[in-house]
């Protein structure tokens, strides 16, 4: 009953020898697994799916046999281990266990007028910056399609009658160092869940062939480079993918992205004290940042185990941005949330990682794009 995967839209599989999950199936493969049944059970099975966001067994357009065969051999990819809870009920923070044990986080955040989720992408990181959690518990491996999607139908379901409007992939991971997956699930969550473009947001660190392949994507969404510094000294310490793709190649992409999509470039800034939150620090990003007409969000470093520096102060996190204003970029200083349940920007690890819990962690297969 179940397809093999392919890469043509079939089914994948979440991790070695992990069976596809519920969200990994596309109406192409749904029609494989409805194989013998009535043209309108894809319908039916996709609309429960993606608009009434049910699962199989609470299906009712289809008839109890089936729901039962469906639930048997569509689980669900994520199970709850532990969630938390801030900012009075707006900041939710979900640890989901993965059918073969690897642990990963997604945030939801409610604000007055909108309701985001942040997504993870893969389980760990393999980028290591060395002031992001993520990056300091390493890499364990890629997560599916479906796995993504599901944090997402997951996160609406809590919301309830708020509609979850924005996702971000800005959780555990670099989504550009799992594209395909990635892409996939980004067109999933646009068509099935309704989503525009413009409300779909990709972060990288700045792999320089995953960008240029978003630019030239028929969905136009929005790109977040997590910049953090704009000159290739410091950068290749606190980013070191920046060797490989220095400052002036990051900003040949970002420029092809901006100009082929119609969309703002925002640049993520971590303000760190006295490493890169200098008046010279702000005068480096405006030169770097103003060709660009990029958007900067400025967020004052929050803790994490593994990195010494604490964040800026909100003095020097105000006289940063008014440096950049005064040399004419455009700069939010963002909001921190849930920095009590390690909720915050850079701070999802995943506490109970799969090496905690005595479990073998491959080596890696996060290879870098050409």
């Amino acid at each position: 009953m179940m397809p093999t995967e392919n890469d043509a839209g079939a089914p994948e599989q979440s991790g070695k020898g992990i069976a596809p999950s519920l969200y990994d199936h596309d109406r192409f493969a749904l029609g494989e697994l409805l194989e013998g049944q009535p043209a309108y059970r894809i319908d039916q099975l996709w609309q429960g799916l993606y608009s009434d966001l049910a699962s199989p067994a609470d299906i009712t357009t289809l008839p109890a046999p089936l729901r039962g065969e469906l639930s048997e051999h569509l689980p669900a990819a994520l199970s709850e281990d532990r969630r938390s809870v801030s900012d009075d009920g707006q900041t939710i923070k979900w640890l989901w266990r993965l059918a073969d044990g690897s642990l990963i986080e997604t945030v939801l955040m409610h604000y007055e007028d909108r309701s985001t989720v942040c997504v993870s992408s893969q389980a760990g990181c393999a980028m290591a910056c060395g002031f992001c959690a993520t990056g300091q518990m390493g890499f364990d491996r890629h997560l599916s399609t479906g796995e993504m999607v599901e944090q997402v139908i997951r996160a609406q379901r809590e919301a309830g009658s708020r509609r979850v409007s924005n996702v971000v992939f800005m959780g555990m991971g670099e989504p550009l160092a799992n594209y395909d997956r990635t892409w996939s699930a980004i067109e999933r969550i646009h068509g099935a869940l309704g989503l525009s473009a413009r409300h779909l947001t990709i972060s990288t660190v700045g792999l320089v062939p995953g960008i240029r392949r978003l630019a030239d994507e028929a969905l136009p969404v929005n790109l977040a480079v997590s910049l953090h510094a704009a000159n290739n000294r410091l950068r290749d310490e606190l980013v070191p993918v920046n060797r490989r793709w220095p400052l002036e190649i990051l900003a040949e992409a970002c420029g092809h992205h901006a100009e082929t999509t119609g969309r703002r470039l925002s640049f993520e800034w971590a303000l760190m004290h006295d490493v890169n939150d200098t008046l010279r620090d702000a005068a480096e990003l405006a030169d770097y940042a103003g060709p660009l007409a990029a958007h900067v969000n400025l967020i004052p470093l929050n803790p994490t185990p593994g990195w010494p520096t604490r964040g800026s102060s909100p003095l020097r996190v105000r006289e940063f941005a008014e440096e950049l204003g005064n040399r004419g970029i455009n700069a939010t200083i963002r909001r921190t949330r849930g920095v009590d349940i390690d909720a915050a920007c850079g701070q999802l690890r995943a506490s109970r990682t799969p090496v905690e819990l005595g479990q073998t962690r491959p080596e890696s297969a996060a290879s870098l794009p050409d």
